[in-house]
């Protein structure tokens, strides 16, 4: 499992096409994938608040799901195609 912190993300976009997903971005959006058994990869921003992604971070790790962390929110968010910082992103097989 990629739990390492100097990966970089693809654009999400491109991360989507080559896990055959869609993206989801947030944490609520995260947990219901994550839930559900849908996430695939999972990003988690590095300056988000770690009392947010150390949870994701944990439980991606017991179900086994890739995660890769970026270097920040803003960066993260602008991968995604939002105009704001997101703490968490993953792609999701539906």
């Amino acid at each position: 499992m990629d739990t390492k912190k100097d990966c970089k993300i693809p654009k999400c976009g491109d991360a989507a096409a080559q896990w055959g997903g869609k993206v989801v971005v947030g944490i609520k959006q995260l947990r219901k994938a994550l839930n559900a058994g849908a996430a695939r990869h999972v990003f988690l921003a590095e300056d988000a608040d770690p009392a947010i992604t150390q949870p994701v971070a944990e439980l991606c790790g017991e179900q086994n799901i890739q995660t890769t962390w970026v270097p920040t929110m803003a960066e993260l968010g602008r991968d995604c195609g939002i105009e704001v910082g997101a703490a968490a992103a993953a792609v999701v097989i539906r």
